[in-house]
């Protein structure tokens, strides 16, 4: 599975050595050079130096040729552009998108581009544990896209 991730920061390097230690070609882009620093030892992968949004940056990178995107920069606006171009202009299959706002994850989630947010799924889960429930499986991560889906005003609510 050859990947494009945008965003080199923690998820984003940790998602990466995983990739490249599973022999899946990797291609990482970030805006600041000191990201990279974050990438475990040996990684194999090819870096970018460039704006995940920039269309001449995204074919520096191989997207034409990429089975999944992945945008996880800290910021939800260049998340979901960097996302939705991968989607709809370079026709990615597998595109996944970090976002913080659970209004804006429902959102993109219900246009074909697949997002997690972070706020419900962090909040989910903390709330299942001073329940007493350590059971973090995908009954859970079912719970906190309804969530998002609440937050929203969509189904659920």
């Amino acid at each position: 599975m050859n990947v494009v991730i945008v965003g080199c920061g923690r998820v984003g390097a940790f998602l990466a050595g995983l990739l490249d230690q599973g022999g899946h070609p990797v291609t990482v882009i970030d805006l600041e050079s000191k990201a990279f620093e974050k990438l475990p030892a040996g990684f194999k992968g090819n870096t970018i130096l460039g704006n995940g949004v920039d269309m001449d940056v995204l074919r520096q990178a191989g997207i034409e040729k990429a089975d999944a995107f992945l945008a996880l920069t800290q910021g939800d606006n260049r998340n979901l552009m960097s996302a939705q171009i991968a989607k709809e202009l370079f026709r990615v299959a597998q595109v996944l998108a970090k976002v913080n706002d659970p209004v804006r994850a429902h959102t993109y989630r219900a246009r074909g581009i697949y997002t997690w947010s972070r706020t419900t799924i962090l909040g989910t889960l903390l709330h299942a544990m001073l329940s007493g429930n350590n059971d973090i499986g995908p009954k859970l991560v079912s719970e906190a896209m309804r969530h998002d889906l609440e937050l929203a005003g969509g189904e659920g609510a």
